[in-house]
């Protein structure tokens, strides 16, 4: 039994622990038995409760950088933003962490970004516990996680996506404030007429402004122009 300390000592900073991986999720269950799990299996684990980007990657600087298992989707902040896995990535390796990425999002886009922004690999959520123990033990003893084929295919398919986006987005921009609010009325199902009669304008002003719409977004017909300004807004 040790002697316990003279309360004349100087106080000492005991320093913590390192924890070799933390569980980043905001379902509490699946974070804590995952927790749980790890640590059965000899796996030194933590957690870190999502309320914010920066309250997350605040909790992470405050123990050793190990290895991150990082959801994608971690819900809301106080605000009510949603917050991004895909956003703390590039953050949580700047801070030396190693990114597993555990998430239930198959969006290969998503996968795709995480990588692209240095996240080891991708294992789904719902995978067997035995696959999720092996990818932290290799991620841990810093072997490969996942192959390099695969890990280039879900890179190449969010490069694409994003190349997308910016083309769109470079389109869209093309499009006047009146003809923005023209295709948006289009958008709600509102026909030629209404648009009209909405902006109190002529049937033909409201004709013309749809023709330089598709011109601008290289589309040729409405059904095309709204389907991408859907695909631009999430709509």
């Amino acid at each position: 039994m040790s002697e316990p300390i003279s309360p004349r000592e100087p106080e000492r900073t005991l320093r913590r622990p390192p924890v070799p991986v933390i569980v980043v999720d905001d379902h509490e269950l699946v974070a804590t038995s995952l927790v749980m799990s790890l640590e059965k299996e000899g796996i030194e684990a933590g957690r870190i409760r999502p309320a914010a980007e920066r309250g997350i990657l605040a909790e992470a600087g405050r123990v050793p950088a190990g290895l991150a298992l990082l959801d994608l989707d971690l819900g809301r902040d106080a605000e009510g933003n949603r917050i991004d896995g895909v956003e703390l990535v590039g953050p949580l390796r700047q801070a030396g962490w190693q990114i597993l990425v555990l998430s239930g999002s198959a969006d290969p886009a998503r996968i795709g970004s995480a990588l692209d922004a240095g996240a080891l690999a991708w294992v789904p959520k719902n995978a067997p516990f035995p696959t999720l123990l092996a990818a932290v033990r290799a991620a841990v003893a810093g072997r490969p996680v996942m192959s390099e084929d695969r890990r280039r295919k879900f890179i190449d398919v969010s490069r694409r996506r994003t190349a997308e986006r910016r083309d769109l987005a470079e389109k869209l921009g093309r499009l006047t404030q009146r003809e923005r609010e023209v295709l948006a009325e289009l958008a709600r199902g509102r026909r030629a007429q209404a648009v009209a009669d909405h902006f109190v304008v002529s049937l033909a002003t409201v004709r013309t402004q749809i023709r330089a719409v598709l011109t601008k977004l290289e589309v040729g017909s409405q059904l095309e122009a709204v389907a991408l300004y859907r695909q631009a807004t999430g709509g």
